[in-house]
């Protein structure tokens, strides 16, 4: 392996770094830098190599080619226990805690201090509080998880990557999981962090976050750096443009609103579950109706009883004047209800199975007569929809854990288009955080689907955490609160995101 020059002043220092997974070429001699006490944005869209850039760092994956630096000194990093060495610590966007153990257990999980061959459970929480002291936190470190509010959870998450000793953390899309409520509080930790010389690798999808929190960016496209720069010197537009590879209306904007008069589609009336109470709305052709509320406020556990995934104890819903039994999903299904669930990786897809498979899936009795099924018009289908929808796939047998979040996200649409080629259109779309980890690009698309499937007639369930999205779309935006609908506001009453978000608080 080649010499390369290193530099004392970074923290991470990457050169050349190169992978491949089979044919595909996933990065191509990229080089990234990180300063000590730095903010680093690492930005790109889905598939650009963001991820197998931060698992090499991490020993998740080792690079064909490449050198890595670790302040100043070049390292060999095969496996996940030597970036713990090298001082590299991850907080991942999916929290990684066990909700029955306390803060303390959680931080040094796998770690414990032992006395006489046992668990020094006094040890463990002295080092905690301590550990949370120097982070500005102020928690208990004998409190359970389960008993915390959310954005608790991320910082226990960011003290159990920095008990290791780490001075490099990599965090990716650390406020996906928070209520915008308590995204101040991480960026306030995130600045103490930077004041005591620990150096953060930022991956996010939300340009407003990036401008608030990242000193330097770096953009990645088809896995080359295409753009690295200060934060201040680059506009929203310049970084999305960059991001796309082309340029884009950044941002998404409903020009004509649902008719006053338009025909009710889905009314729902005193509908009562464990989680739910009396709620109580109706959704007309063509519009967009959002749901608004903190995480535990009940908009998914909505969204499943519409679907007829969690059974309601009274109530009644009805599309088009006609009562759903609430037995099923089928049920939901054969009266024109669809959803796209908020864990597509979990609900929405079989990950194993290809990209056409996944498409077709409601479709399958459909296409053909039992027991034999049309391969020639269901291929037809996917490949039309596919267009449609630019789904980039390499082929559309190819399995669909293999594409990127976006293109992910556009096949779980793909499966109710699918259907309405069949002859079921859907008279009702249920979208639980659509956009969700998708890149800039992915998210215009799939918001312009929306819009286009509201100018057809469908009628719009729209639960996002992103108020920007909210804004742009909907008709009108209730807000949920302990499992009830607490107010109802038409998009003409909003005047901005921070009203909505106060509306929200119950302020």
């Amino acid at each position: 392996m080649a010499e390369t020059t290193t530099d004392p002043a970074l923290a991470v220092q990457m050169r050349g770094v190169c992978k491949s997974f089979g044919t595909n070429e996933v990065l191509r001699g990229v080089d990234f830098d990180l300063k000590r006490g730095e903010v680093h944005a690492l930005l790109g869209g889905n598939g650009a190599g963001k991820s197998t850039l931060m698992k090499i760092l991490q020993g998740v994956h080792r690079p064909d080619a490449g050198h890595i630096s670790i302040d100043g000194s070049p390292v060999e990093i095969n496996s996940p226990a030597d970036a713990t060495k090298a001082g590299i610590g991850m907080v991942f966007q999916e929290f990684s805690l066990i909700p029955s153990l306390s803060v303390a257990a959680n931080i040094f999980l796998g770690r414990e201090p032992r006395r006489f061959g046992l668990v020094d459970d006094h040890e463990i929480n002295r080092r905690a509080r301590t550990l949370l002291g120097r982070m500005g936190a102020h928690l208990d470190p004998r409190r359970t998880v389960a008993d915390l509010p959310v954005g608790y959870w991320q910082v226990t998450e960011i003290a159990k990557a920095l008990s290791s000793e780490a001075s490099i953390l990599v965090m990716d899309e650390p406020t996906a999981s928070l209520p915008y409520s308590e995204v101040d509080t991480l960026f306030e930790l995130i600045g103490r962090l930077k004041q005591q010389g620990i150096s953060i690798i930022y991956i996010s999808h939300r340009m407003a976050e990036i401008a608030r929190v990242a000193d330097r960016l770096t953009v990645l496209r088809d896995g080359r750096r295409v753009l690295t720069d200060q934060v201040a010197a680059v506009s929203s537009d310049r970084i999305a443009e960059t991001i796309v590879g082309r340029e884009i209306l950044y941002g998404f904007h409903r020009t004509a609103y649902a008719d006053s008069t338009a025909a009710t589609v889905l009314s729902l009336d005193g509908m009562t579950t464990d989680q739910l109470t009396d709620i109580s709305f109706t959704v007309a052709e063509g519009e967009v109706v959002g749901l608004a509320g903190l995480i535990g406020s009940g908009r998914t556990e909505l969204a499943r009883c519409l679907f007829g995934i969690d059974p309601r104890r009274s109530g009644t819903v009805r599309v088009r004047g006609r009562a759903i039994p609430a037995h099923r999903p089928q049920d939901a299904i054969d009266a024109g209800i669809m959803l796209v669930p908020e864990d597509r990786k979990c609900e929405g897809l079989v990950g194993e199975h290809s990209v056409r498979t996944n498409m077709l899936l409601p479709s399958l009795s459909h296409l053909g007569r039992r027991p034999f099924l049309d391969d020639r018009r269901g291929r037809q289908v996917c490949h039309g929809i596919a267009q449609r929808l630019n789904i980039r796939a390499s082929a559309l047998n190819e399995p669909v854990l293999r594409l990127s979040g976006g293109n992910q996200q556009k096949v779980v649409f793909s499966k109710w288009l699918a259907l309405a080629e069949v002859g079921i259109m859907p008279e009702v779309l249920i979208l639980d955080e659509p956009t969700a980890g998708v890149d800039i690009a992915s998210k215009v698309d799939i918001m312009q689907l929306v819009l286009d499937l509201a100018d057809s007639g469908t009628a719009i369930v729209l639960i996002s955490s992103e108020l920007e999205e909210l804004l742009a779309v909907t008709d009108r935006v209730l807000v949920m609160r302990h499992g009830r609908i607490e107010t109802t506001l038409d998009r003409a009453d909003i005047a901005n995101e921070e009203s909505l978000q106060l509306a929200i608080q119950g302020v």
